[in-house]
């Protein structure tokens, strides 16, 4: 008998937010089902009610027609199901297989038989086709790898029912590609998967049926094969955005030289060379692990540089530390914005403030109106949804987060420079996305050089005044936008300088 997962009615509210309203929808085994909506739609509290992390305020999950109440993850687990976060659930100071395993360590007469343990583990790192070893220590692992290892848990518990929760967020294409193999796989053993993701291409490659959330209401449901992305955008969003590149508002104002970097060598990147203008948006593009960040991380002095002169405005400078960068006034949002650009359980207020907090005192105490004062403007400014400046930002949505950081390094108190936008637009909506974008060019007409680092090819082109393209740590070539081609800039992203 076909099985099927059925959420009935189910309310969940936060102070100042309802985050889902009366939402029923059900989801079969052997089918993949996509939860689709902008940022704060509700898409993640649904899988925390399903994962027995929140408790629904109304209504029920049934799995075949039985009511379940999942008192804790424990529970949930359990009941067979496995939800598998944006956040890794990982204890980064164990090894891959005693994380894969944590909850069936393979005990032996009361201790843990590690050779079954490495036999097992191995036999699903064959599968997911990694090149890590069960004794690995996860915290040593890349970000990508680490996904890998969420996602082998889920795997190796073989539940019926399984969640994924931007799964490809910080994967390669060729991992990519081996989850997706692994999800048909799933879907043809009769599992019911749930799958969350703001890349319109992996829904309609992956998704047999899609459930569109807004404001915490479901709005509309569809089968994949029979609708468009151009139908979907309008369901999620309220309202057709266009084309969202050919709509925006460029800056055609561009100065002369704010930044170069001559032949920058640190621990990860050689030879880097490059120039960005005023006014200019300077797109990095590559595949993961190509050096952009680790070229970021030097220029705004979090990695140390070996050799190498990096000038601004004309003067050579030497960052010590990132606090040298932003007094020079550059600013960073890094790649990682949950663990490295924002401080999660303090307000929306305290994180703004964090680089300007010896302007906004009064002699030895923080002024907390200023303060306020403050993350209100960046609040309206960039439409932050949120009941008060007090919000913890770890209750945020992703894109209310990333708006939290450029709201913090546009600030009045602040005279940026120099904005480098480290992957901005991964894990929010389209929505959201084209805001960002037209952000990135409203920067710009200030007069601020921009730096653009994505992985995702289209934007990267598209945004972009110029691309740079890295490969292996070295910088492979320079293209206009007007020259650029994806055939192209993938050639240079793929072969050695």
């Amino acid at each position: 008998m076909e099985q099927f997962l059925e959420f009935s009615n189910i309310s969940k509210a936060f102070p100042g937010v309802q985050a889902l309203d009366n939402v029923s929808f059900r989801a079969g085994g052997g089918r993949v089902c996509a939860l689709m909506g902008e940022n704060g739609a509700g898409k993640s509290t649904m899988l925390k009610i399903l994962s027995g992390d929140l408790h629904p305020d109304a209504g029920h999950v049934s799995l075949n027609g039985a009511v379940k109440c999942f008192s804790s993850p424990y529970h949930s687990i359990k009941s067979s199901i496995s939800v598998i976060y944006q956040e890794r659930q990982l204890i980064c100071a164990m090894s891959v297989m005693e994380n894969v395993f944590l909850d069936d360590l393979q005990e032996k007469f009361g201790f843990v038989n590690k050779a079954q343990l490495r036999k097992k583990t191995q036999e699903i790192i064959d599968i997911f086709k990694l090149p890590v070893k069960p004794t690995d220590i996860v915290g040593h692992l890349s970000v990508a790898h680490q996904q890998m290892i969420e996602i082998m848990k889920a795997y190796r518990r073989d539940s019926d029912i399984i969640a994924f929760d931007e799964p490809t967020a910080p994967l390669t294409d060729k991992e990519i590609e081996i989850l997706f193999d692994l999800i048909r796989q799933l879907r043809a053993r009769g599992k019911i998967i749930l799958y969350v993701s703001h890349r319109m291409a992996e829904i309609f490659r992956i998704s047999d049926d899609i459930v569109v959330l807004k404001d915490g209401q479901l709005v509309a449901t569809f089968e994949t094969s029979r609708t468009s992305e151009k139908e979907l955008v309008k369901a999620m969003v309220g309202r057709d955005i266009g084309d969202t590149y050919a709509n925006l508002k460029r800056n055609d104002k561009i100065g002369d030289v704010i930044l170069e970097v001559k032949d920058l060598v640190t621990d990860y990147v050689q030879d880097i060379n490059f120039k960005l203008r005023r006014g200019e948006v300077l797109g990095f593009a590559g595949l993961i692990g190509a050096g952009r960040t680790e070229v970021m991380r030097a220029v705004f002095g979090a990695d140390p540089v070996i050799s190498g002169e990096i000038w601004l405005e004309g003067k050579a400078v030497c960052f010590k530390s990132p606090k040298d960068a932003i007094d020079s006034g550059i600013a960073l949002c890094p790649e990682d914005r949950k663990e490295q650009g924002l401080v999660l359980g303090r307000s929306i207020r305290e994180n703004i403030s964090i680089p300007v907090l010896s302007k906004v005192k009064k002699r030895l105490f923080l002024d907390v109106k200023a303060e306020d004062k403050l993350a209100a403007e960046a609040v309206s400014k960039y439409d932050i949804r949120t009941p008060s400046t007090e919000k913890l930002v770890l209750e945020l949505s992703g894109g209310n987060q990333q708006k939290t950081i450029l709201g913090r390094w546009t600030s009045t108190l602040i005279d940026t420079k120099i904005l480098i936008l480290d992957e901005p637009t991964k894990g929010i909506d389209v929505g959201t996305k084209a805001e960002v974008y037209q952000m990135i060019h409203d920067f710009a007409s200030l007069g601020i050089g921009v730096i653009f680092v994505s992985s995702e090819l289209t934007e990267v082109l598209n945004v972009s005044d110029n691309i740079i393209v890295m490969y292996n740590g070295r910088i492979t070539g320079e293209v206009p936008r007007h020259e650029a081609t994806e055939e192209y800039v993938l050639e240079l992203a793929m072969k050695e300088a």
